[in-house]
């Protein structure tokens, strides 16, 4: 009696195993099933310790352009306008919609007349940009800010 409920133990054991597994790899995807795009869009920012930005861009991905808005709001220490050409790549996507979502970020920087910036930034759908660009303006912060890709 002992042995056959170490058997079926052992079974309901092995099954759960199995179960948990199938449910947990439904979720996961390989690093093969994903791809990279490149990605530019134009930001302006302005603000007074509250900061709002909008702008709009494009996301070549599998040899197509999608076009895309950019909108954010940003609060903390803001001072000042500025214009961020943003170029680079998005990377962990499986279709042209993932690039799409809302970003995040904690930063400082300062510009006067023109600047280097370099971001990344990653959304809830796990898209990862990594950007850099030209900044123009006036513009001092520390900040967290939002950024809001949308596909148009």
């Amino acid at each position: 009696m002992q042995t056959s409920s170490r058997r079926a133990f052992l079974s309901r054991m092995t099954m759960a195993a199995a179960a948990a597994l199938a449910v947990t790899s439904v979720g996961l995807s390989t690093p093969a099933d994903a791809a990279s795009g490149d990605i530019s869009f134009s930001i302006v920012k302005g603000g007074f310790f509250v900061g709002a930005e909008a702008g709009q861009g494009v996301l070549s991905f599998r040899g197509r352009r999608y076009p895309l808005s950019i909108g954010g709001i940003s609060g903390g220490l803001v001072f000042g306008a500025s214009e961020t050409r943003f170029h680079g790549t998005v990377t962990n996507i499986r279709r042209a919609t993932d690039v799409a979502g809302t970003y995040g970020a904690a930063g400082a920087g300062a510009a006067v007349g023109a600047g280097v910036r370099v971001i990344r930034l990653r959304n809830e759908k796990g898209a990862i940009l990594r950007l850099q660009g030209r900044q123009v303006g006036l513009m001092a912060n520390v900040d967290l800010s939002g950024l809001v890709i949308t596909m148009r």
